[in-house]
């Protein structure tokens, strides 16, 4: 490492207007740490609305935005033993969080792109314990992808008991459906997804989408995933938009599970008590997962060589443009920006 300063983007306030090109010092690693060239970063709908002041209204500016990134290690520090120098890395999105449930200190105050800084530059420096190797099937654009919507998939999923010949509902075509549908196929479970595209439609079935169901003209479309399922109803939700959570539970099987992981219709749901106390579902908060479930979910990407769904690749000069079309909501897949 010879370079002392680095390209990062800042966002000064509240808005996707005020993001700017600016020079950093770059960071320095401890001797716990390791410090990571960025080659890619990926975008999240949490990021969007990080940036624009919904979800986290007490937000500091100016902050560098951003949580999911690959790279490579550039320097280790003199305690690390887990990497070495040129080893393919991400950094998780909760750091801190090895196993089991995380420290609820940690949960709020420890994520990449807010509290944390977040990964818009071109080197960071994190704990060596809260990296993970990048699956060896991936470059880096598709690694760049993983520590949030592939974890919260593969974790709803797992928390939902998965198994063969399951069903397994996704909402949309972003990030983490797109990823809950690969994943679950992966493990010979069928899907349902919904769109309202016909475009995304078609592309969703060559991923192995079994059924799909337009939600713009079927906005009442828990009876068509019954229909679907011969009457049965699905095994997992994959819950991405919240506030069509009733209607979810209209569509899942006895005994069946709802996965809440994301908020893209809305941070509050009505719902109804009694259809979940006589089918016995059980509903469960999913919160991205812990860096064993990373590693876990990174060997049944290699066993499987899945590969992300990568919808664009802007080049980190022109930042800004991926943010806009994400707000646009016309992507299929993942909005990933090169270094």
């Amino acid at each position: 490492m010879t370079s002392t300063t680095m390209r990062a983007i800042t966002l000064n306030s509240a808005g996707l207007a005020d993001l700017h090109m600016t020079t950093l010092a770059v960071p320095r690693p401890g001797p716990d740490e390791v410090l990571i060239r960025v080659k890619a970063a990926s975008i999240n709908y949490r990021d969007l609305v990080v940036m624009k002041g919904v979800y986290k209204p007490d937000i500091g500016f100016p902050f560098v935005p951003l949580s999911d990134a690959s790279g490579e290690v550039a320097e280790v520090g003199s305690a690390v033993s887990r990497f070495r120098v040129g080893d393919r890395v991400i950094p998780t999105f909760i750091q801190g969080w090895y196993g089991g449930l995380p420290i609820p200190e940690r949960r709020a105050n420890w994520t990449l792109g807010w509290p944390r800084t977040g990964v818009l530059q071109e080197f960071i420096v994190v704990p060596a314990d809260d990296a993970v190797l990048a699956p060896r099937n991936l470059n880096h654009f598709e690694a760049s992808t993983l520590s949030i919507a592939g974890v919260t998939a593969w974790s709803a999923l797992r928390a939902g008991n998965i198994k063969a010949g399951d069903w397994v509902l996704v909402q949309g075509t972003g990030g983490v459906s797109l990823f809950a549908l690969q994943l679950a196929r992966s493990m010979g479970a069928r899907v349902v997804l919904l769109t309202s595209n016909e475009e995304k439609a078609a592309r969703a079935v060559s991923l192995g989408a079994d059924h799909v169901i337009d939600y713009r003209t079927t906005p009442e479309w828990a009876a068509a995933v019954m229909s679907a399922t011969d009457g049965r109803g699905v095994d997992i939700v994959v819950e991405t938009a919240g506030n069509t959570l009733s209607e979810s539970l209209k569509a899942v099987a006895f005994g069946g599970f709802v996965g809440v992981v994301g908020f893209l219709g809305g941070f509050s749901a009505t719902v109804g008590i009694v259809p979940m106390i006589e089918r016995m579902i059980r509903v469960e908060g999913i919160a991205v997962g812990s860096r064993n479930q990373f590693e876990a979910m990174n060997r049944a990407i290699e066993a499987h060589d899945i590969v992300p769904v990568i919808d664009s690749v802007t080049p980190f000069e022109r930042a800004a443009e991926a943010f806009q079309r994400m707000e646009a909501g016309k992507h299929f897949g993942k909005m990933v920006i090169e270094f």
